[in-house]
């Protein structure tokens, strides 16, 4: 099962992400952890991502693409993998797909859930993390026992700047302009699945068993 999933912050890959490892035994790809997994490991590619993350700039299309091939060789994918994440844009979609015809593998599917811009800044404006332990809450949706304290350890809660409604709306209008024109890529090639994500969290599992069914 090769799989990727679109969707602004917020849609919920995540949770269908690990729905799907769970089910399936594959793994989750995001890119954001390879790349700082190719950064601890010290490899080539890793060295050349740090240099550009230290200096506060984009890492370069050719340098992502190839952590992410080489991430798609460890013996944890032969069964498939899920990218969250990735690609971003149509320039790295065609550059995925010659990497995946020089490995002899395909997408199965692309499944991108779609949410209203102001669900998911609700969404996304709720959220709280504990400083201590790192443990992640909901005002509405998995609210702690006492509003400014974790119920794990303690700790105090707190918005992340991440999560302030003008950057989420900042963060909303990139993937608009970047990753939305995806959606109309894979739809031309035959391999892209919409779905509701507004829709309660079991009714969207089912849908994308459905849909990879479907194949």
């Amino acid at each position: 099962m090769k799989l990727i999933l679109l969707g602004p912050p917020g849609a919920g890959k995540g949770t269908q992400a690990k729905m799907l490892t769970e089910r399936f035994g594959i793994p989750q790809i995001a890119t954001g952890d390879i790349l700082r997994g190719a950064v601890q490991a010290g490899t080539a590619l890793g060295l050349q991502a740090k240099s550009f993350m230290d200096a506060g700039a984009l890492v370069p299309d050719e340098v992502v693409i190839g952590i992410v091939r080489e991430r798609l060789q460890q013996q944890d994918c032969v069964a498939g993998f899920i990218l969250d994440g990735f690609p971003r844009t149509v320039a790295q979609a065609d550059a995925l797909q010659v990497s995946l015809e020089s490995l002899g593998r395909r997408l199965d599917r692309v499944i991108s859930l779609t949410v209203d811009a102001d669900e998911l800044v609700e969404r996304l404006t709720g959220r709280r993390t504990c400083r201590s332990c790192g443990r992640g809450y909901h005002v509405t949706f998995d609210p702690p026992r006492s509003a400014q304290q974790c119920d794990a350890c303690g700790g105090d809660l707190y918005q992340r700047d991440d999560d302030r409604e003008e950057t989420i709306r900042k963060r909303l209008t990139v993937y608009d302009q970047q990753t939305s024109p995806l959606i109309a890529y894979y739809r031309a090639a035959g391999s892209l699945t919409e779905l509701d994500g507004m829709q309660p969290i079991p009714v969207v599992q089912e849908q994308v068993l459905v849909a990879l069914q479907a194949g």
